[in-house]
Protein backbone atom coordinates (compact mmCIF):
# COMPACT_ATOMS: atom_id res chain seq x y z
CA UNK A 1 0.00 0.00 0.00
CA UNK A 2 1.62 3.38 -1.34
CA UNK A 3 1.55 6.60 1.57
CA UNK A 4 -0.84 8.19 -0.52
CA UNK A 5 -3.78 5.60 -0.16
CA UNK A 6 -2.76 5.68 3.48
CA UNK A 7 -2.71 8.80 3.68
CA UNK A 8 -6.03 9.17 2.40
CA UNK A 9 -7.38 6.39 4.13
CA UNK A 10 -6.45 8.04 7.27
CA UNK A 11 -8.19 11.17 6.27
CA UNK A 12 -11.43 9.61 5.46
CA UNK A 13 -11.69 7.37 8.62
CA UNK A 14 -11.34 10.79 10.69
CA UNK A 15 -13.62 12.78 9.26
CA UNK A 16 -16.44 10.15 9.26
CA UNK A 17 -15.54 8.38 12.53
CA UNK A 18 -13.54 10.13 14.70
CA UNK A 19 -10.08 10.03 16.30
CA UNK A 20 -9.92 6.81 18.03
CA UNK A 21 -11.32 4.45 15.06
CA UNK A 22 -8.58 6.30 12.40
CA UNK A 23 -5.74 5.50 14.82
CA UNK A 24 -7.15 1.46 15.34
CA UNK A 25 -7.62 1.61 11.23
CA UNK A 26 -4.69 3.53 10.96
CA UNK A 27 -2.65 0.59 12.57
CA UNK A 28 -4.31 -1.57 10.54
CA UNK A 29 -3.51 -0.35 7.53
CA UNK A 30 0.30 -0.31 8.32
CA UNK A 31 0.96 -3.40 9.86
CA UNK A 32 -0.99 -5.91 8.16
CA UNK A 33 -3.67 -8.83 10.02
CA UNK A 34 -3.20 -8.39 13.82
CA UNK A 35 -4.84 -9.80 16.71
CA UNK A 36 -6.57 -7.75 19.49
CA UNK A 37 -3.76 -7.99 22.27
CA UNK A 38 -1.06 -6.33 19.80
CA UNK A 39 -3.34 -3.77 18.65
CA UNK A 40 -4.19 -2.29 22.08
CA UNK A 41 -0.31 -2.52 22.18
CA UNK A 42 0.33 -0.43 18.89
CA UNK A 43 -2.35 1.96 19.91
CA UNK A 44 -1.85 2.78 23.22
CA UNK A 45 -5.78 2.76 23.59
CA UNK A 46 -7.33 0.96 26.09
CA UNK A 47 -8.96 -2.26 25.62
CA UNK A 48 -12.94 -1.21 25.47
CA UNK A 49 -11.85 1.31 23.16
CA UNK A 50 -10.44 -0.60 20.48
CA UNK A 51 -13.05 -2.91 20.74
CA UNK A 52 -15.99 -0.29 20.30
CA UNK A 53 -14.09 0.67 17.52
CA UNK A 54 -13.25 -2.43 15.65
CA UNK A 55 -17.04 -2.91 16.24
CA UNK A 56 -17.61 0.36 14.40
CA UNK A 57 -15.34 -1.07 11.28
CA UNK A 58 -16.72 -4.20 11.09
CA UNK A 59 -20.26 -2.86 10.93
CA UNK A 60 -19.43 -0.65 8.09
CA UNK A 61 -17.30 -4.38 6.42
CA UNK A 62 -13.95 -1.99 6.54
CA UNK A 63 -12.30 -4.76 8.58
CA UNK A 64 -12.28 -8.28 7.77
CA UNK A 65 -11.62 -10.70 10.53
CA UNK A 66 -10.43 -14.49 10.56
CA UNK A 67 -9.75 -17.11 13.00
CA UNK A 68 -6.09 -18.81 12.83
CA UNK A 69 -5.28 -22.30 13.10
CA UNK A 70 -4.18 -21.89 17.02
CA UNK A 71 -7.84 -20.01 18.26
CA UNK A 72 -6.56 -16.63 17.57
CA UNK A 73 -9.02 -13.62 15.91
CA UNK A 74 -6.72 -11.78 13.57
CA UNK A 75 -8.12 -8.27 11.93
CA UNK A 76 -7.10 -6.96 8.51
CA UNK A 77 -8.16 -3.43 7.43
CA UNK A 78 -9.67 -3.41 3.72
CA UNK A 79 -8.02 -0.50 2.19
CA UNK A 80 -9.88 -0.61 -1.24
CA UNK A 81 -13.36 -0.73 0.93
CA UNK A 82 -12.01 2.36 2.98
CA UNK A 83 -11.34 4.40 -0.45
CA UNK A 84 -14.71 3.72 -1.28
CA UNK A 85 -16.02 6.45 1.70
CA UNK A 86 -14.99 9.32 -1.19
CA UNK A 87 -17.51 7.89 -3.81
CA UNK A 88 -20.70 8.16 -1.29
CA UNK A 89 -21.72 10.98 -2.17
CA UNK A 90 -21.98 9.47 -5.73
CA UNK A 91 -23.29 6.09 -4.81
CA UNK A 92 -26.37 8.19 -3.11
CA UNK A 93 -26.82 10.96 -6.28
CA UNK A 94 -27.06 7.78 -8.06
CA UNK A 95 -29.90 6.44 -6.30
CA UNK A 96 -31.63 9.49 -6.64
CA UNK A 97 -31.59 10.05 -9.85
CA UNK A 98 -32.77 6.29 -10.45
CA UNK A 99 -35.28 5.76 -8.01
CA UNK A 100 -36.38 9.14 -6.28
CA UNK A 101 -36.13 10.73 -2.44
CA UNK A 102 -37.00 6.92 -0.97
CA UNK A 103 -33.98 5.47 -3.16
CA UNK A 104 -31.83 8.40 -2.57
CA UNK A 105 -32.49 7.99 1.18
CA UNK A 106 -32.84 3.95 1.80
CA UNK A 107 -28.57 3.98 0.36
CA UNK A 108 -27.76 7.17 2.46
CA UNK A 109 -29.41 5.43 5.55
CA UNK A 110 -27.89 1.59 4.41
CA UNK A 111 -24.10 3.59 3.83
CA UNK A 112 -24.37 5.71 7.29
CA UNK A 113 -25.04 2.96 9.40
CA UNK A 114 -23.42 0.34 7.36
CA UNK A 115 -26.00 -2.23 7.56
CA UNK A 116 -30.16 -2.18 8.53
CA UNK A 117 -32.42 -4.46 8.74
CA UNK A 118 -35.23 -3.67 5.90
CA UNK A 119 -37.46 -2.72 8.65
CA UNK A 120 -35.84 -0.16 10.47
CA UNK A 121 -34.54 0.87 7.54
CA UNK A 122 -37.78 1.74 5.74
CA UNK A 123 -39.23 3.30 8.99
CA UNK A 124 -36.11 5.71 9.27
CA UNK A 125 -36.41 6.61 5.93
CA UNK A 126 -40.12 7.59 5.95
CA UNK A 127 -40.02 9.01 9.08
CA UNK A 128 -37.37 11.43 7.20
CA UNK A 129 -39.51 12.20 4.38
CA UNK A 130 -42.24 12.54 6.58
CA UNK A 131 -40.22 15.82 8.34
CA UNK A 132 -40.17 17.23 5.01
CA UNK A 133 -43.28 17.26 4.19
CA UNK A 134 -46.32 19.65 4.62
CA UNK A 135 -48.24 19.43 7.67
CA UNK A 136 -51.08 16.71 7.80
CA UNK A 137 -49.15 15.01 4.91
CA UNK A 138 -46.93 11.55 6.11
CA UNK A 139 -45.48 9.13 3.71
CA UNK A 140 -46.62 5.27 3.71
CA UNK A 141 -44.44 2.84 4.46
CA UNK A 142 -45.51 0.82 1.44
CA UNK A 143 -44.06 2.93 -0.95
CA UNK A 144 -40.84 3.11 0.72
CA UNK A 145 -40.98 -0.55 1.10
CA UNK A 146 -41.68 -0.70 -2.80
CA UNK A 147 -38.77 1.07 -3.74
CA UNK A 148 -36.58 -1.34 -1.35
CA UNK A 149 -37.24 -4.15 -3.11
CA UNK A 150 -36.77 -2.43 -6.60
CA UNK A 151 -33.45 -1.55 -5.11
CA UNK A 152 -32.56 -5.47 -4.21
CA UNK A 153 -34.30 -6.39 -7.19
CA UNK A 154 -31.36 -4.82 -9.15
CA UNK A 155 -28.88 -5.74 -7.01
CA UNK A 156 -27.98 -2.15 -5.54
CA UNK A 157 -28.73 -3.35 -2.23
CA UNK A 158 -27.26 -7.19 -1.04
CA UNK A 159 -28.21 -9.25 2.15
CA UNK A 160 -25.37 -9.04 4.86
CA UNK A 161 -23.93 -12.75 5.44
CA UNK A 162 -25.17 -14.40 8.75
CA UNK A 163 -24.50 -17.18 10.87
CA UNK A 164 -25.57 -20.29 9.48
CA UNK A 165 -27.96 -21.95 11.41
CA UNK A 166 -26.34 -25.69 11.73
CA UNK A 167 -26.95 -27.28 15.31
CA UNK A 168 -24.17 -27.16 17.43
CA UNK A 169 -22.67 -30.05 19.62
CA UNK A 170 -23.68 -28.61 22.90
CA UNK A 171 -20.70 -30.55 24.45
CA UNK A 172 -17.96 -28.29 21.55
CA UNK A 173 -17.30 -24.90 22.93
CA UNK A 174 -18.17 -22.54 20.91
CA UNK A 175 -16.08 -21.12 17.86
CA UNK A 176 -13.86 -18.18 18.71
CA UNK A 177 -15.57 -15.94 15.79
CA UNK A 178 -18.76 -17.13 14.38
CA UNK A 179 -17.97 -17.94 10.23
CA UNK A 180 -20.76 -15.89 8.48
CA UNK A 181 -21.84 -17.11 5.02
CA UNK A 182 -24.98 -16.67 2.82
CA UNK A 183 -25.90 -18.77 -0.39
CA UNK A 184 -25.87 -16.55 -3.39
CA UNK A 185 -29.81 -17.34 -4.28
CA UNK A 186 -30.33 -15.58 -1.34
CA UNK A 187 -28.30 -12.60 -1.72
CA UNK A 188 -31.24 -10.47 -2.93
CA UNK A 189 -34.63 -12.27 -1.73
CA UNK A 190 -36.10 -9.60 0.28
CA UNK A 191 -37.91 -11.31 3.23
CA UNK A 192 -42.19 -10.67 2.57
CA UNK A 193 -43.16 -8.26 5.05
CA UNK A 194 -46.72 -6.75 5.70
CA UNK A 195 -44.95 -3.02 6.78
CA UNK A 196 -48.00 -0.79 7.35
CA UNK A 197 -47.52 2.43 9.13
CA UNK A 198 -46.62 6.04 8.21
CA UNK A 199 -43.56 8.26 9.17
CA UNK A 200 -43.72 10.15 12.08
CA UNK A 201 -42.68 13.83 13.14
CA UNK A 202 -40.78 14.79 15.34
CA UNK A 203 -41.92 15.33 18.37
CA UNK A 204 -41.26 18.54 21.00
CA UNK A 205 -39.03 18.64 24.23
CA UNK A 206 -42.06 17.92 26.36
CA UNK A 207 -43.29 15.05 24.12
CA UNK A 208 -39.94 13.69 23.59
CA UNK A 209 -39.21 13.78 27.62
CA UNK A 210 -42.90 12.00 28.40
CA UNK A 211 -41.84 9.54 25.71
CA UNK A 212 -38.34 8.77 27.50
CA UNK A 213 -40.16 8.45 30.56
CA UNK A 214 -42.56 5.88 29.66
CA UNK A 215 -39.87 4.01 27.73
CA UNK A 216 -38.18 3.66 31.18
CA UNK A 217 -40.66 3.12 32.91
CA UNK A 218 -41.59 -0.04 30.59
CA UNK A 219 -38.36 -1.28 30.59
CA UNK A 220 -38.23 -1.48 34.57
CA UNK A 221 -41.65 -2.83 34.77
CA UNK A 222 -40.05 -5.37 32.64
CA UNK A 223 -41.87 -5.03 29.47
CA UNK A 224 -40.69 -5.52 26.16
CA UNK A 225 -41.19 -4.75 22.63
CA UNK A 226 -41.39 -7.63 20.62
CA UNK A 227 -38.61 -8.35 17.71
CA UNK A 228 -39.57 -7.02 13.96
CA UNK A 229 -40.56 -10.19 11.92
CA UNK A 230 -36.85 -9.56 10.12
CA UNK A 231 -35.00 -9.29 13.25
CA UNK A 232 -31.64 -10.98 12.29
CA UNK A 233 -31.80 -9.87 8.31
CA UNK A 234 -29.63 -6.93 7.50
CA UNK A 235 -28.87 -5.59 4.32
CA UNK A 236 -25.98 -3.39 2.65
CA UNK A 237 -24.87 -1.22 -0.12
CA UNK A 238 -23.81 -3.32 -3.19
CA UNK A 239 -20.99 -1.31 -4.09
CA UNK A 240 -19.90 -3.33 -7.18
CA UNK A 241 -22.98 -3.01 -9.40
CA UNK A 242 -22.78 0.90 -8.41
CA UNK A 243 -19.56 0.74 -10.13
CA UNK A 244 -20.69 -1.48 -13.25
CA UNK A 245 -24.13 1.08 -13.40
CA UNK A 246 -21.04 4.05 -13.24
CA UNK A 247 -19.35 1.99 -16.05
CA UNK A 248 -22.26 1.55 -18.13
CA UNK A 249 -23.35 5.18 -18.45
CA UNK A 250 -19.55 6.15 -19.14
CA UNK A 251 -19.45 3.54 -22.01
CA UNK A 252 -22.80 5.20 -23.38
CA UNK A 253 -21.79 8.68 -22.90
CA UNK A 254 -18.86 7.59 -24.91
CA UNK A 255 -20.26 5.85 -27.78
CA UNK A 256 -22.69 9.22 -27.81
CA UNK A 257 -20.02 11.29 -28.01
CA UNK A 258 -17.69 9.03 -30.76
CA UNK A 259 -21.21 8.49 -32.94
CA UNK A 260 -24.93 9.81 -32.43
CA UNK A 261 -27.42 9.47 -29.89
CA UNK A 262 -29.02 6.48 -31.41
CA UNK A 263 -25.94 4.62 -30.97
CA UNK A 264 -25.47 5.20 -27.51
CA UNK A 265 -28.72 4.12 -27.19
CA UNK A 266 -28.52 0.88 -28.57
CA UNK A 267 -25.47 0.01 -26.56
CA UNK A 268 -27.51 1.33 -23.69
CA UNK A 269 -29.87 -1.53 -23.97
CA UNK A 270 -27.38 -3.95 -24.13
CA UNK A 271 -25.93 -3.68 -21.53
CA UNK A 272 -29.37 -2.87 -19.57
CA UNK A 273 -30.33 -6.58 -21.00
CA UNK A 274 -27.31 -7.64 -19.16
CA UNK A 275 -26.82 -5.93 -16.01
CA UNK A 276 -27.87 -8.52 -13.79
CA UNK A 277 -26.42 -11.56 -16.07
CA UNK A 278 -23.19 -10.06 -16.29
CA UNK A 279 -20.22 -10.45 -13.50
CA UNK A 280 -18.60 -7.51 -11.86
CA UNK A 281 -15.44 -8.84 -13.51
CA UNK A 282 -16.40 -10.06 -16.87
CA UNK A 283 -14.60 -8.76 -20.14
CA UNK A 284 -17.33 -9.80 -22.07
CA UNK A 285 -21.63 -8.93 -21.92
CA UNK A 286 -23.76 -12.52 -22.57
CA UNK A 287 -24.46 -12.60 -25.97
CA UNK A 288 -27.92 -11.07 -27.31
CA UNK A 289 -29.07 -11.23 -30.88
CA UNK A 290 -30.28 -8.64 -32.79
CA UNK A 291 -33.95 -9.13 -32.29
CA UNK A 292 -33.98 -9.58 -28.17
CA UNK A 293 -31.96 -5.86 -29.09
CA UNK A 294 -34.56 -4.62 -31.00
CA UNK A 295 -37.68 -5.95 -29.06
CA UNK A 296 -35.70 -4.44 -25.92
CA UNK A 297 -35.63 -0.63 -27.42
CA UNK A 298 -37.28 1.93 -25.56
CA UNK A 299 -40.60 2.56 -27.31
CA UNK A 300 -39.71 6.38 -27.93
CA UNK A 301 -36.77 5.38 -30.53
CA UNK A 302 -39.11 4.50 -33.87
CA UNK A 303 -36.22 2.65 -35.70
CA UNK A 304 -37.11 -0.24 -38.14
CA UNK A 305 -34.73 -3.54 -37.55
CA UNK A 306 -33.05 -2.92 -40.97
CA UNK A 307 -31.90 0.60 -39.50
CA UNK A 308 -30.88 -1.44 -36.02
CA UNK A 309 -28.69 -3.92 -38.22
CA UNK A 310 -27.03 -1.35 -39.79
CA UNK A 311 -26.37 0.46 -36.38
CA UNK A 312 -25.13 -2.44 -34.83
CA UNK A 313 -22.67 -3.40 -38.23
CA UNK A 314 -21.20 0.23 -37.74
CA UNK A 315 -20.84 -0.59 -34.09
CA UNK A 316 -18.71 -4.07 -34.97
CA UNK A 317 -16.62 -2.17 -37.75
CA UNK A 318 -15.79 0.54 -35.33
CA UNK A 319 -11.67 0.53 -34.66
CA UNK A 320 -12.41 1.08 -30.97
CA UNK A 321 -14.27 -2.50 -30.55
CA UNK A 322 -17.09 -1.16 -27.98
CA UNK A 323 -19.37 -3.77 -29.42
CA UNK A 324 -18.39 -7.14 -31.50
CA UNK A 325 -19.78 -9.76 -33.21
CA UNK A 326 -19.87 -13.20 -31.60
CA UNK A 327 -21.95 -15.51 -34.09
CA UNK A 328 -24.61 -15.25 -36.80
CA UNK A 329 -28.06 -16.90 -35.01
CA UNK A 330 -31.36 -15.32 -34.27
CA UNK A 331 -30.20 -12.14 -36.91
CA UNK A 332 -26.43 -11.93 -35.46
CA UNK A 333 -25.73 -11.95 -32.10
CA UNK A 334 -23.69 -9.63 -30.33
CA UNK A 335 -21.35 -8.84 -27.32
CA UNK A 336 -20.18 -5.47 -25.41
CA UNK A 337 -16.46 -5.85 -25.08
CA UNK A 338 -16.31 -4.65 -21.49
CA UNK A 339 -12.55 -4.39 -20.87
CA UNK A 340 -11.82 -2.95 -24.25
CA UNK A 341 -14.35 -0.39 -24.22
CA UNK A 342 -12.27 0.20 -20.36
CA UNK A 343 -8.78 0.45 -21.64
CA UNK A 344 -10.56 3.21 -24.26
CA UNK A 345 -11.42 5.33 -21.73
CA UNK A 346 -8.59 4.79 -19.60
CA UNK A 347 -6.36 6.17 -22.73
CA UNK A 348 -8.63 8.90 -23.47
CA UNK A 349 -7.88 9.91 -19.41
CA UNK A 350 -4.26 10.00 -20.27
CA UNK A 351 -4.71 11.78 -23.65
CA UNK A 352 -6.46 14.21 -21.47
CA UNK A 353 -3.89 14.42 -18.81
CA UNK A 354 -1.14 14.83 -21.33
CA UNK A 355 -2.96 18.00 -23.26
CA UNK A 356 -3.85 19.54 -20.05
CA UNK A 357 -0.31 19.43 -18.36
CA UNK A 358 2.02 19.63 -21.52
CA UNK A 359 0.34 20.86 -24.72
CA UNK A 360 -1.05 19.72 -27.86
CA UNK A 361 1.87 19.33 -29.25
CA UNK A 362 2.72 16.77 -26.16
CA UNK A 363 -0.77 15.27 -26.58
CA UNK A 364 0.46 14.39 -30.18
CA UNK A 365 3.22 12.53 -29.60
CA UNK A 366 1.54 11.11 -27.45
CA UNK A 367 -1.43 9.70 -29.34
CA UNK A 368 1.48 9.06 -32.06
CA UNK A 369 3.25 6.46 -29.53
CA UNK A 370 -0.14 4.73 -28.65
CA UNK A 371 -1.11 4.09 -32.14
CA UNK A 372 2.20 3.04 -33.49
CA UNK A 373 3.57 1.39 -30.32
CA UNK A 374 7.37 2.01 -30.45
CA UNK A 375 8.87 4.47 -32.37
CA UNK A 376 13.06 6.23 -32.40
CA UNK A 377 13.30 9.71 -31.64
CA UNK A 378 13.51 10.69 -35.30
CA UNK A 379 10.61 8.82 -36.06
CA UNK A 380 8.97 10.89 -33.74
CA UNK A 381 9.90 14.36 -35.69
CA UNK A 382 9.07 12.98 -38.66
CA UNK A 383 5.74 11.46 -38.21
CA UNK A 384 4.40 14.37 -35.99
CA UNK A 385 6.13 17.14 -38.25
CA UNK A 386 7.82 18.68 -34.84
CA UNK A 387 10.77 20.49 -34.73
CA UNK A 388 14.16 18.00 -33.93
CA UNK A 389 14.87 20.48 -30.36
CA UNK A 390 10.88 20.87 -29.61
CA UNK A 391 9.99 16.56 -29.60
CA UNK A 392 13.08 15.74 -27.69
CA UNK A 393 12.38 18.06 -25.22
CA UNK A 394 8.50 17.07 -25.06
CA UNK A 395 9.65 13.64 -24.92
CA UNK A 396 12.11 13.98 -22.03
CA UNK A 397 9.87 16.30 -20.31
CA UNK A 398 7.18 12.98 -20.62
CA UNK A 399 9.84 10.38 -20.18
CA UNK A 400 11.23 12.33 -16.69
CA UNK A 401 7.13 12.15 -15.23
CA UNK A 402 6.76 8.27 -16.45
CA UNK A 403 4.11 9.15 -18.95
CA UNK A 404 6.52 7.38 -21.62
CA UNK A 405 8.95 4.81 -21.21
CA UNK A 406 12.93 4.01 -23.47
CA UNK A 407 13.25 0.72 -24.70
CA UNK A 408 17.04 -0.12 -25.64
CA UNK A 409 17.38 -2.97 -28.40
CA UNK A 410 21.06 -3.68 -28.52
CA UNK A 411 22.47 -4.98 -32.46
CA UNK A 412 25.57 -6.08 -30.04
CA UNK A 413 25.61 -7.65 -26.73
CA UNK A 414 27.87 -5.34 -25.03
CA UNK A 415 25.42 -2.75 -25.36
CA UNK A 416 27.22 0.06 -26.70
CA UNK A 417 25.20 3.24 -27.54
CA UNK A 418 26.10 4.02 -30.74
CA UNK A 419 24.84 0.18 -32.05
CA UNK A 420 21.37 0.18 -29.85
CA UNK A 421 18.31 1.24 -31.15
CA UNK A 422 16.20 3.68 -29.01
CA UNK A 423 12.30 3.14 -28.69
CA UNK A 424 10.29 5.08 -26.89
CA UNK A 425 6.89 3.81 -26.09
CA UNK A 426 3.78 4.09 -24.08
CA UNK A 427 3.12 1.64 -20.84
CA UNK A 428 -0.57 2.45 -20.55
CA UNK A 429 -1.16 0.21 -17.20
CA UNK A 430 1.84 1.56 -15.76
CA UNK A 431 1.03 5.09 -16.67
CA UNK A 432 -2.46 4.73 -15.51
CA UNK A 433 -0.94 3.07 -12.06
CA UNK A 434 1.48 6.22 -11.89
CA UNK A 435 -1.44 8.58 -12.60
CA UNK A 436 -4.01 6.59 -10.06
CA UNK A 437 -1.44 7.38 -7.14
CA UNK A 438 -1.40 11.26 -7.98
CA UNK A 439 -4.95 10.99 -8.04
CA UNK A 440 -4.36 9.68 -4.41
CA UNK A 441 -2.30 12.10 -3.52
CA UNK A 442 -5.08 15.10 -5.01
CA UNK A 443 -8.09 14.06 -3.14
CA UNK A 444 -5.64 13.69 -0.08
CA UNK A 445 -4.67 17.58 0.05
CA UNK A 446 -8.28 18.42 -1.19
CA UNK A 447 -9.37 16.93 2.36
CA UNK A 448 -6.99 18.46 3.81
CA UNK A 449 -7.67 22.01 2.32
CA UNK A 450 -11.42 22.04 3.51
CA UNK A 451 -10.32 20.75 7.05
CA UNK A 452 -8.47 23.99 7.06
CA UNK A 453 -11.10 26.24 5.28
CA UNK A 454 -13.50 24.96 8.28
CA UNK A 455 -11.13 25.20 11.10
CA UNK A 456 -9.79 28.34 10.18
CA UNK A 457 -13.33 30.11 10.06
CA UNK A 458 -14.55 28.00 12.97
CA UNK A 459 -15.65 30.87 15.20
CA UNK A 460 -17.38 32.86 12.00
CA UNK A 461 -19.20 29.15 11.67
CA UNK A 462 -20.34 28.66 14.28
CA UNK A 463 -21.76 32.63 15.32
CA UNK A 464 -23.90 31.85 11.83
CA UNK A 465 -25.03 28.96 12.88
CA UNK A 466 -26.43 30.13 16.53
CA UNK A 467 -28.24 33.20 14.55
CA UNK A 468 -29.93 30.54 12.44
CA UNK A 469 -30.58 28.74 15.39
CA UNK A 470 -32.14 32.00 17.08
CA UNK A 471 -34.12 32.99 13.81
CA UNK A 472 -35.51 29.71 13.47
CA UNK A 473 -36.95 29.49 16.97
CA UNK A 474 -38.29 33.22 16.99
CA UNK A 475 -40.24 32.14 13.35
CA UNK A 476 -41.58 29.53 15.22
CA UNK A 477 -43.05 31.30 18.27
CA UNK A 478 -44.17 34.37 15.38
CA UNK A 479 -41.48 36.89 16.09
CA UNK A 480 -42.29 40.49 14.62
CA UNK A 481 -40.36 41.30 11.01
CA UNK A 482 -38.19 44.06 13.12
CA UNK A 483 -36.91 41.64 15.56
CA UNK A 484 -35.79 38.98 13.42
CA UNK A 485 -33.65 42.25 11.47
CA UNK A 486 -32.11 43.12 14.37
CA UNK A 487 -31.10 38.97 14.90
CA UNK A 488 -30.47 38.96 10.98
CA UNK A 489 -27.72 42.53 12.21
CA UNK A 490 -25.61 40.31 14.13
CA UNK A 491 -23.86 38.97 11.76
CA UNK A 492 -21.74 42.22 10.12
CA UNK A 493 -21.24 42.65 6.61
CA UNK A 494 -17.74 41.75 6.33
CA UNK A 495 -18.43 38.64 8.07
CA UNK A 496 -21.13 37.93 5.86
CA UNK A 497 -18.84 38.49 2.56
CA UNK A 498 -16.05 35.80 4.49
CA UNK A 499 -19.34 33.47 5.08
CA UNK A 500 -19.67 33.51 1.14
CA UNK A 501 -16.48 33.25 0.31
CA UNK A 502 -15.77 30.30 2.61
CA UNK A 503 -18.80 28.24 0.92
CA UNK A 504 -17.76 29.32 -2.53
CA UNK A 505 -14.33 27.89 -1.36
CA UNK A 506 -15.38 24.54 0.09
CA UNK A 507 -18.12 23.76 -2.56
CA UNK A 508 -15.55 23.99 -5.28
CA UNK A 509 -13.21 21.79 -3.17
CA UNK A 510 -16.16 19.37 -2.89
CA UNK A 511 -16.74 19.63 -6.96
CA UNK A 512 -13.12 18.77 -7.27
CA UNK A 513 -13.04 16.10 -5.31
CA UNK A 514 -15.88 14.50 -7.11
CA UNK A 515 -14.14 14.91 -10.49
CA UNK A 516 -10.78 13.37 -8.99
CA UNK A 517 -13.10 10.56 -7.84
CA UNK A 518 -13.91 10.11 -11.16
CA UNK A 519 -10.43 9.62 -12.74
CA UNK A 520 -10.09 7.41 -9.69
CA UNK A 521 -12.87 5.14 -10.81
CA UNK A 522 -11.85 4.92 -14.66
CA UNK A 523 -8.04 4.75 -13.57
CA UNK A 524 -9.15 1.59 -11.37
CA UNK A 525 -11.42 -0.32 -13.35
CA UNK A 526 -8.95 -0.40 -16.22
CA UNK A 527 -6.57 -1.79 -14.36
CA UNK A 528 -8.55 -4.43 -12.35
CA UNK A 529 -10.01 -5.25 -16.00
CA UNK A 530 -5.76 -5.88 -16.86
CA UNK A 531 -5.49 -7.96 -13.31
CA UNK A 532 -8.72 -10.16 -13.94
CA UNK A 533 -7.94 -10.69 -17.52
CA UNK A 534 -7.02 -14.75 -17.81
Amino acid sequence: MTQAELRLCSLLLQEHFGEIVEKVGNSLLRTGPRPLRLLVGDTGLLPDQVKKALCVLLQHDLVRYEVQPRGSVEYEARSERILRILRYPRYIYTAKTLYGDPGELLVEELLLHGHLSMSCAVARVADRLTETMEDGKTMDYAEVSGTFVRLADTHFIRRCPMVPENPRNAAEPPPPAPALAIADRDMYVVPRLSLAGKGKRRRSCDEEEDGQRKAKRQKQEGGSSEPPPDDGIYWQVNLERFHQHFRDQALVSAVGSRMDQTSSEVVRTMLRMSEVTTASGASHTQPLSSNEIFRALPAGYNIGKQVLDQYLALLADDPLEFVGKSGDSGGGTYTVNLHKALASLATATLESIVEERFGSRCARIFRLLLRKKHLEQKQVEDFAMIPAKEAKDMLYRMLSENLVSLQEIPKTPDHAPSRTFYLYTVNVAAAARMLLHRCYKSAANLMERRQHETRENKRLLEKSQRVEAILASMQATGAEEEQLREVEEMLTGPERQQLENLKRNVNKIDASENQVDETIFVLESFIESTVKRP
